[in-house]
């Protein structure tokens, strides 16, 4: 079996069991998205949702963030790390928005890495989530399996992107971010793994296999 039949054989497996994966964070429209994901940045989802609840019912688009200002951002997002710099690049996001794309998140990768805040992973995450592009955004999670798996190695963040993007077939683009991320997250932990519960086991090359 080849690197790609073992990466199709992986998805295959992930697919069965959760025919379609969806991703953690709360969000509405394109807008609260890019967001979500820009606070998310060392924070977890969980902590994200509960401080963006009351946040997108009174801002969830770029006139309504600037409106609030930054200092009422700051009062809904002060449970999250780095509240300050991150209200900061949200407000200037918002209004880059408005000046450069009318208001709208473009589906344009370029564009989006040129907001405050928003950096490779978080333009990928809002252009798969978003708009559908087969893109992998490689967070801490994608980047362990990819390497544990043997599946995706690479010393960088973007030598393991390119690496999933290679070896994914197309059929399991769509939700292979989410395939991997929720992998790394509940199975594929970084600590202890389960691999005792993990589906994919057979096709993982991680020498330091824990078994029960």
């Amino acid at each position: 079996m080849n690197i790609k039949q073992r990466a199709d054989a992986f998805y295959a497996r992930l697919a069965e069991q959760n025919p379609e994966p969806e991703g953690e964070l709360h969000w509405t429209n394109p807008y609260t998205l890019l967001v979500a994901v820009a606070l998310s940045a060392q924070a977890t989802d969980v902590g994200v949702n509960k401080a963006t609840q009351s946040l997108f019912e009174i801002a969830d688009t770029p006139e309504k963030m600037l409106a609030l200002g930054e200092a009422g951002l700051k009062d809904h997002i002060k449970t999250i790390g780095l509240y300050n710099t991150k209200a900061k690049n949200v407000i200037k996001l918002s209004r880059l928005l408005l000046d450069r794309h009318d208001g709208r998140v473009p589906n344009d990768q370029k564009a989006l890495e040129a907001l405050p805040g928003v950096g490779r992973k978080t333009a990928n995450v809002v252009r798969n989530m978003a708009f559908r592009e087969p893109t992998i955004a490689v967070d801490t999670h994608i980047f362990r399996v990819g390497n544990r798996t043997g599946l995706a190695p690479g010393k960088t963040v973007l030598d393991v992107e390119k690496k999933w993007l290679s070896r994914t077939p197309d059929k399991w683009k769509l939700h292979a971010h989410h395939w991997l991320i929720l992998h790394g997250r509940y199975i594929c932990k970084a600590r202890k793994p389960l691999c005792h519960q993990c589906v994919v086991n057979d096709l993982c090359r991680f020498k330091g296999k824990i078994t029960l």
